[in-house]
């Protein structure tokens, strides 16, 4: 990933779309929870599509190992694709969230 913004260091961030059986397998709570355990502020939510979005920032490793996670998700999910897009980091978020 080689999204840095001068202003924001060493932070990489993307947007993810997750098509397959991802909602209603705990997709949303797993990714949050992946997240915050690899220090990676975002969120995630269900579109009304069926797919799972999500907006991650942090290190480039951090967010690297996060797209990862996304690739296969919690056990039940049965993930068909993953789109991801490098967008400009946001100072001002914090934390990770599950949207609604």
């Amino acid at each position: 990933m080689d999204s840095r913004h001068p202003a924001f260091g060493d932070t990489t961030a993307i947007r993810a779309v997750v098509t397959g059986r991802v909602q209603g397998v705990g997709f949303r709570y797993s990714t949050e929870g992946e997240a915050r355990r690899l220090g990676v502020s975002g969120w995630v939510r269900n579109r009304g599509d069926g797919s799972v979005e999500a907006w991650a920032q942090g290190s480039d490793d951090a967010v690297t190992r996060f797209a990862a996670f996304l690739e296969t998700g919690p056990r039940a999910a049965r993930v068909v694709s993953v789109d991801i897009a490098e967008v400009e980091p946001d100072p001002g978020v914090r934390g990770f969230a599950v949207r609604f």
